[in-house]
């Protein structure tokens, strides 16, 4: 990623916030759509995370292209994982013994370390709660209120 990419994000975004936005029958929506028009865009997700996205919208071709065109639209940047930067994530997802972190959460923790950010749309709120950026930064997890 282009370090102006990067240099221009002020908050991360989850698979479960980008469902939300695209899904208006989704619990979460109004409360993702309010805390999304208050960050200042685009804001920063991983290859991961994407990953999930197409994965969780599945076989529907409206649903597909509505996630592409939200994916293109500038609201993202796409933050790169180096292979050196692997070893950081392997021994973050341990840490968290009781409550299990997935590869896509991994991605963005170690992003937010790397690209000094502490913002996070999401609807993970316990996860990211739960989860301290260099091990003792809390995030901000936004919606702050959910559905």
């Amino acid at each position: 990623m282009p370090a102006s990419a990067a240099a221009n994000a002020n908050a991360l975004i989850d698979t479960g916030a980008i469902l939300a936005l695209l899904d208006r029958s989704d619990r979460w929506h109004n409360a993702c759509v309010e805390a999304f028009r208050q960050l200042r865009l685009p804001l920063l997700t991983s290859e991961a995370v994407l990953t999930e996205l197409f994965h969780l919208v599945g076989d529907s071709r409206h649903e597909t292209e509505a996630a592409w065109k939200f994916v293109r639209s500038g609201a993202l940047v796409l933050g790169i994982i180096e292979d050196a930067e692997l070893p950081h994530l392997q021994s973050s997802m341990p840490r968290y013994w009781d409550r299990p972190m997935d590869f896509a959460d991994a991605t963005l923790v170690h992003l937010a370390k790397r690209e000094s950010l502490s913002v996070v749309l999401t609807v993970d709120q316990s996860d990211f709660a739960t989860y301290r950026i260099e091990g003792k930064r809390q995030f901000r997890v936004l919606p702050r209120k959910g559905p």
